[in-house]
């Protein structure tokens, strides 16, 4: 990230090499950014005295007496452990990394800049709160006094060391709270749910019939994989869990002729050229999150237990930081007394409880974008009969050792055209012939209308949650998350639990939004949003606890808003409710037995194709290493050998069955919906799919099995050994952490001063302990539980939580990545949040005053 950042040229390996020789300049240049984290500092800005304490992790607490001191000292302690990060970032969101990294971003600037994201996050600004906006400045005002106070390259990361190698004129603009806002469009690109299914239909259409490609979609599997929300209708303009569902006529899937392959796979390409800071990196949509939520009736405790892990990509440093937000003394003024994870650049906690009420996120998934097919003239666009004139500015994007790059962006009525983000229009995305009703080659540009690029609130509803004090408080900051929308599971100290749906999900006056439509008609146009109170949502439901997995919210059968169609298909929540069910009817639950679950790493495929595997006749060396599978129970530790024969079978079974008919774009990365398409197929031995369309033969369902099981076999003893016991799931399935901008330069003596080396993952895409990794690469993972979190509101101390890497973003620090071990071996770190106990556990205190 960005796209391995070749921008170092070989050239400076030497020069490099050199600099590194020289030892003690760079444990000087490591350690002189190291920040103060006991004694006493002066802050600019602050009204009155701060303190921080820093658990043996580096996790900060703090405390204030106002809520701008609280928010002017997060805005310092973030600065003082995560500033680079937070300066790539906003870069990244603000289409400027070619200031910081030359020509080699230029694409990804070009992208973002058409967008806007950081013209909609300056929009957003007056909208905001008066309370909000204070936050925002009293944050940016502490990482300007951090930024003061460090104005060396040395002493503000060894990142800007390097960087000065070969940009020696960059320096880093004061904060604003634009840039703080402008983080959350990064947040709601990488959750932005189905484009990528949109444009990968598309490109299958090219080559396939309608029905075939149909067939890669299947519909969720209601009979088997339960909804988040199985109660209730839309009654009186409202949700009512308790009233009668009714049956609803879904919207009609569109027709679509073919649409021309080439193009389509380089607009897959170009969408993909824009940083993926959360999300999957591959640019789909299998990521996923796990939140679950029981009743105290269930509990030990005899009050409610939450349990979050959001399933984003791999970073070093990790994309959350855990920290506390406590006012000494509670009162209007100062109302805050919150612990949980942040992200470094916004203010507030994000997930986490307040000693009242607890939350957590996963990603719902609507359908909130639409690509539309542009008929464009010279500066105008054709809208129900008429040429309308486009909107028209024009960005210029400073570049590194190179002259200014000036681009034009053009909009129509839907949105940015972004077929115009790079040089040549033929090579991204336009050119798509007829979609329905059109003439073929008529469509020369596509727009986005992407609910992100429209202002919103959803900074208010972070500072709502942190300081919500029951259900009706909650719903009320769950109203004002426009985007991402998410899954959101409460719990109080009072005993209740709950679930909302929120965010900005569009109406459409024709279609599902599951393909691009022709946008010259006005006949797919928006037509308003789902309100707030017709969401889904549930309160204390007659079960005990509510169960979200990135599955359907509710039967469309039932429910008569579409929310999308393109859901996680419910393998990882059907076997938490298993699970749980299973665990209630043993009786009560602990704290102990959440996080368990969160290490749950069954394969919920396995049961469908072992039998088929093992029913066939098979002769040679693979005959042995199928063994494997006999007796085993489909857990994928990462010392487990069937674990890795299976995931290696699986991986060459979608690749040989799905390659020869698919165009790059479309074919399997893995995931639960392959699972689903493959399930049905193996029912059916003779369907096309199975057949290889590059040779003379008519394969079949047991062909196809078999030739996977074989280069399974080869693959495994080539690189792993002949002996088929001795294979290890997580001698393959591994994590390197990889630092998000310098760690794939290219040059060795960088990548080892800021990655880590890869160490074994359990799991998989759609166990509960989700650890993807991409079918058409290679077996190492993507994309993981970023951080995993239990809550109990018996007792807040007695919560527990991990992050992926590490409190600080300086490399060899002893936080760096002192969690990573632990997070992989599956362990937790107490969550203290009393001052008591904060205190007791402090390994260092810093005094800020004014």
């Amino acid at each position: 990230m960005p796209r391995s950042l070749k921008w170092l040229a070989r050239a400076l390996t030497v020069v490099v090499v050199l600099g590194l020789a020289l030892g003690g300049v760079v444990v000087w240049n490591v350690r002189a950014s190291f920040p103060q984290l006991s004694g006493e500092l002066k802050v600019d800005g602050l009204a009155g005295k701060v303190t921080v304490y820093r658990d043996k992790n580096g996790i900060p607490h703090i405390y204030a007496d106002s809520s701008e001191d609280l928010f002017l000292a997060q805005g310092y302690v973030h600065a003082q452990d995560r500033f680079f990060e937070m300066d790539f970032r906003r870069h990244v969101t603000a289409g400027r990394l070619s200031e910081m990294f030359g020509s080699s971003t230029l694409t990804e600037d070009k992208v973002i800049r058409t967008m806007g994201w950081r013209k909609v996050a300056e929009q957003e600004l007056p909208l905001l709160a008066e309370e909000t906006r204070h936050a925002l400045d009293a944050y940016a005002a502490g990482v300007n006094a951090w930024m003061e106070d460090n104005q060396g390259a040395s002493d503000r990361s060894l990142e800007y060391a390097v960087l000065k190698l070969t940009n020696s004129d960059y320096r880093p603009e004061p904060w604003t709270p634009a840039d703080s806002l402008a983080w959350l469009k990064a947040m709601a690109w990488d959750l932005r749910s189905n484009m990528s299914d949109e444009i990968s239909r598309a490109l299958a259409a090219a080559k396939l019939p309608r029905e075939r490609v149909e067939q890669l979609w299947p519909a969720y599997p209601f009979d088997a994989n339960q909804p988040i929300v199985t109660r209730g209708a839309v009654s009186g303009g409202k949700f009512d869990q308790d009233a009668d569902p009714r049956e609803e006529d879904g919207p009609a899937r569109e027709s679509v002729t073919r649409l021309n392959a080439d193009v389509l796979t380089r607009a897959s390409r170009a969408l993909r050229a824009v940083p993926s800071l959360m999300g999957d990196p591959a640019g789909g949509n299998g990521i996923g999150s796990n939140s679950w939520v029981v009743s105290g009736r269930h509990t030990a405790s005899g009050k409610p237990l939450l349990a979050n892990d959001p399933h984003l990509s791999a970073a070093l440093p990790s994309v959350w930081y855990q920290a506390g937000l406590h006012c000494r003394t509670k009162s209007a003024a100062c109302p805050f007394d919150v612990t949980g994870f942040t992200f470094s650049g916004v203010p507030g906690v994000i997930i986490g409880h307040n000693g009242t009420i607890a939350w957590g996120f996963t990603n719902l998934g609507p359908d909130v974008a639409d690509l539309y097919l542009e008929q464009v003239k010279d500066d105008s666009y054709l809208l129900t009969g008429e040429w309308k004139p486009l909107t028209v500015r024009t960005e210029t994007i400073q570049v590194a050792g190179s002259e200014p790059v000036r681009l034009r962006v053009r909009e129509t009525a839907h949105g940015p055209i972004i077929s115009d983000a790079m040089t040549n229009v033929r090579e991204t995305l336009p050119g798509a012939a007829v979609a329905a009703g059109g003439e073929a080659g008529a469509a020369n540009a596509v727009a986005l209308r992407w609910t992100a690029l429209e202002p919103g609130r959803t900074a208010d509803a972070i500072f709502m949650l942190n300081t919500a004090r029951n259900w009706e408080e909650f719903r009320a900051a769950a109203a004002k998350f426009d985007v991402p929308a998410q899954n959101i599971v409460y719990a109080d100290v009072e005993g209740n639990i709950g679930y909302q749906a929120p965010g900005r999900i569009p109406v459409r006056t024709r279609g599902d939004g599951a393909w691009p439509v022709p946008g010259w008609t006005g006949e797919h146009d928006w037509r308003g949003t789902v309100p707030f109170d017709e969401l889904p949502s549930l309160y204390n439901p007659p079960e005990g606890y509510v169960v979200t997995a990135n599955n359907a919210v509710a039967d469309p059968a039932s429910y008569p808003h579409l929310l999308t169609g393109d859901w996680a298909y419910g393998y990882r929540s059907q076997r938490i409710l298993d699970r749980l069910d299973a665990a209630l009817k043993k009786g009560e639950v602990d704290a102990a037995a959440m996080s368990a679950l969160q290490q749950d790493s069954h394969n919920g495929f396995a049961r469908f194709l072992v039998p088929r595997l093992m029913d066939l006749d098979l002769a040679g060396p693979a005959e042995g290493a199928r063994e494997l599978l006999r007796e085993w129970d489909g857990s994928q530790e990462a010392d487990s050998a069937p674990a890795m024969y299976f995931n290696a079978v699986w991986r060459h079974l979608l690749i040989e069955t799905f390659n020869d008919d698919l165009p790059e774009g479309a074919r399997p990365g893995g995931g639960d919906r392959w699972f689903e398409v493959v399930r049905t197929m193996l029912e059916r031995p003779g369907d096309p799919f199975w057949d290889d369309v590059a040779t003379g033969a008519r394969e079949s369902r047991d062909d196809m099995l078999r030739r996977a099981l074989g280069l399974a076999y080869d693959e495994l003893s080539g690189r792993l050994g002949p002996d088929v016991r001795a294979w290890r799931w997580g001698d393959l399935h591994a994590l390197k952490l990889t630092h998000q901008s310098l760690g794939s330069s290219g040059i060795a003596p960088i990548e080892w001063l800021f990655n880590r080396d890869p160490f074994p993952v359990s799991g998989n895409d759609d166990a509960v302990n989700a650890a993807g990794w991409d079918v058409q690469e290679d077996y190492a993972v993507g994309w993981l539980p970023s951080m995993r979190m239990v809550v109990d509101l018996a007792d807040p101390d007695r919560s527990r939580w991990i992050n992926l890497t590490g409190a600080s973003g300086h490399a060899f620090h002893g936080n760096y990545a002192d969690q990573a071990p632990l997070w992989a071996s599956g362990k937790t770190t107490p969550m203290h949040a009393r001052e008591e106990s904060v205190r007791e556990a402090a390994a260092n205190t810093l005094t800020l005053v004014p």
